[in-house]
């Protein structure tokens, strides 16, 4: 009997405090995605060619397709997407089906919320200054973060793609800086305190975007050990979604460019949304459909 008895008392305190860290990270998750909302302009200007006529030409190229002429600039977006997710390696994918929500505020930061059902579920989130997952909802398999690899290797990850679902948030600026690479591809340095990401962008003859790629901090490698390497993925489906054209279709991994590229992210957006529309009608939702394309 004692030993049941001291058997639940384990079980319960074990159950409280991992359903006491599932309730910080939520509130952690939630007061991060807030923060990134509110960063969204009131009144923002429209998109004016004039405004990237200083840029080579395939940039040029670029903000004139994925963007129309008057169109506000946003440059907070939330992206609903579904797809598939590897947790393994090119040789045994075992690509198991996502369904995630994301925030992007470049350069501030950014919220991915993922969920993969499965026989054993895993969810969890990645931002600016962490990774959490578990299994079953509650049981931490992944925390890590608060430190300057991981921060490091977040920005990357939020400003390459703010290029293609968050283009107002690369417009040239003091710390936004575009030059040539060749006659179809723009790199974009994106600087944000000691923080610093270049990006390369390939355009077709229209300027749509077919491709991103750029040297990521990070530790996918055998050894484990963070350092430059190269990430990228290639872009498709565009849809018109409020004056912006963004890619519905993204395919995208490590060692990109490379005999040894695994796409181990393959996100089929399902919609794509611009948060201001929350503060302008007060009631928690999209403002009618003109916010959102699905």
């Amino acid at each position: 009997m004692k030993i049941i008895l001291l058997f639940l008392v384990l079980f319960s305190v074990t159950f409280i405090t991992l359903l006491g860290l599932r309730l910080f990270d939520w509130f952690a998750d939630t007061a991060e995605w807030e923060r990134l909302t509110e960063l969204q302009p009131e009144n923002p200007a429209g998109y004016d060619p004039t405004m990237v006529a200083d840029l080579p030409e395939s940039a040029q190229r670029y903000f004139n397709f994925v963007i129309t002429p008057g169109t506000p600039l946003l440059p907070v977006v939330e992206v609903h997407m579904g797809g598939l997710f590897s947790l393994s390696d090119r040789n045994k994918p075992n690509y198991q089906t996502m369904q995630a929500q994301q925030i992007l505020a470049a350069p501030h930061g950014f919220v991915w919320k993922l969920q993969l059902p499965g026989m054993v579920p895993i969810s969890g989130t990645d931002a600016g200054q962490w990774t959490r997952f578990r299994i079953l909802g509650l049981i931490p398999v992944a925390r890590m973060g608060g430190n300057a690899d991981h921060t490091r290797s977040a920005y990357g990850r939020y400003i390459a793609e703010s290029v293609f679902w968050s283009p107002a948030a690369v417009l040239p600026g003091p710390d936004v800086v575009w030059e040539e690479v060749d006659a179809n591809t723009s790199r974009v340095t994106v600087s944000h305190g000691a923080l610093s990401q270049a990006v390369n962008v390939t355009v077709d003859t229209n300027g749509r975007p077919l491709e991103v790629s750029f040297m990521r901090w990070s530790n996918a490698n055998p050894d484990k050990s963070y350092r430059l390497q190269p990430f990228g993925g290639t872009l498709s489906d565009f849809r018109d979604v409020q004056g912006y054209r963004l890619p519905f279709t993204v395919d995208a991994g490590n060692l990109f460019g490379t005999e040894d590229y695994f796409v181990f992210f393959k996100a089929r957006v399902t919609a794509i949304r611009f948060p201001s529309a929350y503060r302008q009608t007060g009631t928690g939702g999209i403002h009618g459909s003109n916010k959102c394309i699905t």
